[in-house]
């Protein structure tokens, strides 16, 4: 029974910081099962100072059956400069693409938002934000 116990909280534990570690997408493309995806943005805490850049992974999980090009659109707030803006993640390509995000030397501290889409040939698109923290150098 003990053993039981510690099995389950070792489970929830895992549960709890895979959460915390990655934020993800409503799941976009088909509606059956295994023919959709997802936007995952692995960040736990963007921190980017003024006047300096720093690197961001954007993945896309794709279900089981989902064998479709994804464009994924990214609008930063104003105050960050993101590059790319757009990228088109092929079906055969591998599903990982690396963002740019910039600070102006006189951006004002504090947190921005960026807001990626993902929109499939074919299917429903899905929508994702994830936080940048400005701060001081």
């Amino acid at each position: 029974m003990r053993t039981a116990v510690v099995v389950v909280m070792m489970l929830a534990l895992a549960a709890v910081c895979g959460c915390l570690f990655s934020s993800t997408s409503a799941r976009g493309g088909g509606v059956a099962q295994g023919e959709g995806f997802k936007i995952v943005v692995s960040t736990f805490d963007t921190k980017v100072k003024q006047g300096e850049a720093q690197s961001v992974a954007i993945s896309l999980q794709r279900g089981e059956y989902f064998k479709r090009d994804v464009r994924l659109e990214i609008k930063p707030s104003k105050g960050l400069d993101v590059e790319p803006t757009s990228v088109l993640v092929r079906a055969s390509d591998k599903p990982d693409v690396q963002l740019r995000v910039a600070a102006a030397k006189d951006a004002a501290l504090g947190e921005y938002k960026v807001y990626l889409t993902g929109t499939p040939d074919t299917g429903k698109p899905t929508t994702i934000d994830f936080t940048v923290k400005v701060v001081a150098p």
